[in-house]
């Protein structure tokens, strides 16, 4: 079984197309906003992707989700997406619960820590759901942002007994006086979440973001693959692939 991190896919997300926002309006809105602020997004994917790994085989994928943020740093959201059962395994849909703390520690530092619950309720007989605790540091600079993290899964029945630890960085670069943010991704699988004989696994992405003015979407697309050795019947999870994606938030 293989899945991804919905909380960091978001936050990277979300971090790289606010490098193209103005500063100035970006605090206009936080001086009007209040204690609880309550965002939400969707998206439409030509694949989900994560890790480099496909999770809807190959196929068109609808995802979307709440946010509900404390001005204390503190923060509680959910986020679905549907799945290919066929290819898959574990069901037509993922859901994910998760909660955590983000805020800055210094001037152009930030750090994020948290649990997210994956779970899998249509999928079929066994134990599909886990749990995975997560943590990054950001750092930001005149017109970019990077961020380095890792997310680790204890033992539990689902990972066949087994841990599995996720280390990545990110990079984004936002073009000055344009809406387009280019991204980049590297990220290292050791456990169980993997398609390789040795549960060791590389995966990458590079891609571009783009916001559309004066609305709430936004435009990206990315070249993305992860290593493979297993073979997973006649589909290849890890092959690498171009993703499209238009999303909005509010």
């Amino acid at each position: 079984m293989l899945t991804s991190i919905r909380g960091l896919t978001a936050a990277t997300l979300a971090a790289f197309a606010a490098l193209s926002a103005a500063p100035a309006l970006a605090q206009d809105e936080e001086e009007e906003s209040g204690p609880i602020e309550v965002t939400a997004n969707v998206a439409m994917t030509s694949e989900y992707r994560f890790r480099g790994v496909d999770l809807s085989g190959g196929e068109l994928a609808i995802q979307g989700g709440v946010d509900v943020a404390h001005e204390s740093g503190f923060y509680i959201g959910t986020w679905a997406s549907s799945l290919d059962e066929t290819t898959v395994g574990f069901g037509s849909t993922e859901l994910d619960i998760y909660g955590g703390w983000s805020g800055d520690v210094t001037e152009g530092v930030s750090i994020d820590v948290g649990a997210i619950q994956y779970i899998y309720p249509d999928a079929g007989p066994g134990d599909f759901d886990y749990t995975e605790f997560y943590g990054s540091v950001g750092f930001g600079f005149g017109p970019a942002e990077a961020t380095v993290g890792v997310a680790y899964a204890p033992k539990q029945d689902s990972l066949g007994g087994t841990d599995n630890t996720y280390v990545y960085a990110d990079l984004g670069v936002g073009l000055p006086g344009t809406p387009v943010s280019l991204t980049g991704h590297v990220g290292y699988t050791d456990g169980f979440l993997t398609f390789t004989n040795d549960s060791k696994a590389f995966d990458w992405s590079i891609g571009a973001e783009a916001a559309v003015p004066g609305t709430p979407l936004s435009l990206g697309i990315a070249y993305t693959g992860a290593e493979g050795d297993i073979p997973v019947g006649a589909y290849d999870f890890v092959d690498d692939a171009v993703v499209f994606t238009l999303s909005a938030s509010f």
